[in-house]
Formats: structure tokens, C-alpha cells, sequence
């Protein structure tokens, strides 16, 4: 098998299942307890936070484990607007954030939010003039991605946080695809909530956090008991949460909050070869996203008169697992929300393939898949005549 789908999720790394494993067993104690076997999985959940703390220039108690991103997000947009609703009620967004973001908007909007959708380029970049002409007297919170979770496109997130700091706005990214993969300094870039999420980069799926500054008064999202200070409530996930920890340790050197240099430029390598291979042998494919302001793993293409799903199939059936786009709307018939507000027909975006790379691939690998394309476009093609 050749995965290529690390954006939807990523094989847990052996450090974080040994590292969670005595705590099914051995120090199973609820984190809320007195008594000692409670106190060895506190004493977990308060390292834990110290660890990804240092990895983003931030203070232990301003991380919140939750349940993973969708969670983090749904909190940092609705806690704000009921924190700050006497305020204002207006938020700025973009047009391709995760639907977590955009659904939440949704429901925000039935609330009384009033919400600002900013449009993107062609490589999906947003444009700071327009998010500058968009901030109104009530606006209370921008919410951009820190990068594009199916074009892998990297937004200006320092800009963005230095604008929303200068109107006295508060600032919230979505920093599921780059968490893990390059530093993410939340002081230098002026970020008030940042959500985050353990699977994407090693740790287990279940388990996640919402970074929140002292600035940010937000309240508690989930309610009942008194956990994570009162914000958060339910019994801490324990096993997930130092998984996730573990994964943050082999992923950044926490002494200064950046990642092994060497991984990302073989991973950036390793993507540039394949973008490279395609667009001289396959007619009419079309790289989505920025060509340099982009993840370190991420290949977008749509290829002219190609169902993006029967590409998958057919990739399957070669043992390579890919995506057409978002984890989260796998299985739909339509053409991806991002694609289209990049301004790419529909026709186009139903022909996307997203191929998402992580450390355990190989130059090997990436001219087998490249062959089995060639065959699978011509293919498709073919039958389409």
C-alpha cells in the first residue's frame, strides 16, 4: 500500500503507543481524582500542556484539550460570539475554511452573527486589502485558516493577526494542516485561539486542543464538571491526551518550538518531484493551490475529463490510497466549496485529486504512483469518448 491521505489522518506513531498504553492499564485513574492514581494522570495532563505550550510560545494554561479540530473550531466561534455579542456581532472569515468553520457560521449566522465571507485567488490566497476594507466598528472576531487543508495553500497569518491586534479584534486560526508540520508562533503572529489536532500529525484521532489567550474571554463550551478550569467540561481523555504529546515531542525539538528541518525539506522534495512529473507527463492537468505558499506535503490537481472519484477507485485498486478533497465530505457529489471559490468550473473541480505526503514515503513510491496515473487518466479518458 502507498498512503498518500496524511491530510485526512496519519498513522499514530510508535512513540505515542507506547506512551499511552500504560495509561489504559496502569494509570487509569480519572485526572479529576484525589488520591494517587488519579494524581499520575493529572500530573499527564498538566505535562502535556507544558509541552505543546513551548512549541507555540504560549503559557500552559491557556491550552484546552479537546476532542480534536471540528471541536476547537465550533468553540472558538460560538464562544466568542456569545462572550462578545454585546460588542458586535460581526465576523470575518473566508470563503474556503473548513466546513467546521463555515457550518459554524452557519448556525452563528441564525443567532444574529452577521458574517463576511472574503474571497480568494486562484491559488486560494486571501487578499489583505479586502479583509482590511471588511472590519466594521462591530466586528469581534477573523477566523482564517493557517493553511488550506485541500490545496495546502498557506495563508498570510501574521498580516491577518497584525490587523486584527491593530482593531483590537480577536484572532482565530485554524491550524489543523500546519501544527506539527512548521513553527507556529502565536505571540509573533498575534493569534488569540488556535485549534489544533493530534491525528493530523502522529498522535491518536480523539484528541486535540484549543490554544486561548489571556486576552480571549471566552466561556465554557461543553458544561458539567469543572475540568480544564471550568471551560471544559467531561473526564480528560488521558491515553489521547499523552498520545498527542508524544507526537508533539517527535515532531518539534520543544526546547525551541520548531520541527527537524531535514523531514520537511525531504517531504518538500519529495512533493516538488511528483508536481513536477505530472504536469510534464499527464495533458491537462491543472496544480491547485499556491505553487510555493503551500504545505510541505500537499499535490492538488484537476485533470481535464476526469471524474475525480473514479481516479480514487482506480488508484484503490492499485493499493494507493488518496482523496478528492476533504476527509470530511468524502462521498459527495459535489465539486469541492474550495475549488470553486478559487474560480475553477465545476466540471474542472470534480476532477481533483488530492495527495497528501508524510515522512514514510518514498521517490520510489511517488514514480509508482505517477505511472499508475498516467494509466488511470488515459483510461478514463478513453471510456469517456
Amino acid at each position: 500500500m502507498i498512503y498518500l491521505d496524511n491530510a485526512a489522518t496519519t498513522r499514530t506513531v510508535p512513540e505515542a503507543v507506547e506512551a499511552m498504553l500504560p495509561y489504559f492499564t496502569e494509570y487509569y485513574g480519572n485526572a479529576g481524582s484525589i488520591y494517587r492514581l488519579g494524581s499520575e494522570s493529572r500530573k499527564a495532563v498538566i505535562q502535556a500542556k507544558e509541552t505543546i505550550a513551548a512549541t507555540l510560545g504560549a503559557e500552559p494554561n491557556e491550552i484546552y484539550f479537546t476532542s480534536g479540530g471540528t471541536e476547537s473550531d465550533n468553540w472558538a466561534l460560538k464562544a466568542v460570539y456569545e462572550a462578545y455579542r454585546e460588542k458586535g456581532k460581526h465576523i470575518i472569515t473566508s470563503s474556503i475554511e473548513h466546513h467546521a468553520v463555515l457550518h459554524s457560521c452557519e448556525y452563528l449566522k441564525r443567532q444574529g452573527a452577521e458574517i463576511t465571507y472574503l474571497d480568494v485567488d486562484a491559488d486560494g490566497l486571501i487578499s489583505v486589502e479586502q479583509l482590511k476594507r471588511a472590519i466594521r466598528p462591530d466586528t469581534i472576531l477573523i477566523s482564517i485558516m493557517y493553511a488550506n487543508n485541500e490545496i495546502g495553500t498557506i495563508q498570510p497569518v501574521r498580516e491577518v493577526g497584525e490587523i486584527a491586534a491593530a482593531h483590537d479584534i480577536l484572532f482565530h486560526t485554524d491550524a489543523v494542516q500546519v501544527y506539527g508540520q512548521f513553527p507556529v508562533d502565536v505571540e509573533q503572529c498575534h493569534i488569540d485561539l488556535l485549534s489544533a489536532s493530534g491525528h493530523k500529525f502522529g498522535g491518536p484521532k480523539g484528541a486535540g486542543f484549543l490554544y486561548v489567550s489571556k486576552k480571549a474571554k471566552i466561556r465554557s463550551f461543553l458544561h458539567g464538571g469543572q475540568q480544564e478550569r471550568g471551560r471544559r467540561a467531561g473526564t480528560e481523555n488521558v491515553p489521547g491526551i499523552v498520545g498527542m504529546e508524544a507526537a508533539v515531542k517527535r515532531a518539534y525539538d520543544t526546547a525551541d518550538g520548531k520541527p527537524a528541518a531535514g523531514k520537511l525539506e525531504r517531504v518538500k522534495m519529495l512533493r516538488d518531484y511528483l508536481i513536477s512529473r505530472i504536469e510534464q507527463e499527464i495533458p491537462g492537468a491543472k496544480l491547485n493551490g499556491h505553487r510555493t505558499k503551500r504545505l510541505p506535503g500537499n499535490v492538488n490537481f484537476s485533470f481535464e475529463d476526469v471524474q475525480g472519484e473514479s481516479a480514487l477507485i482506480m488508484l484503490d485498486m492499485k493499493g494507493i490510497c488518496a482523496s478528492s478533497g476533504s476527509a470530511c465530505t468524502s462521498g459527495s457529489l459535489e465539486p469541492s466549496h474550495v475549488l470553486l471559490a478559487a474560480g475553477q468550473p465545476p466540471e474542472l473541480a470534480r476532477g481533483s485529486l488530492r495527495m497528501t505526503l508524510g515522512e514514510e514515503n518514498t521517490m520510489e513510491e511517488m514514480d509508482t504512483v505517477v505511472e499508475a496515473l498516467k494509466e488511470i487518466v488515459e483510461r478514463i479518458r478513453v471510456c469517456r469518448l
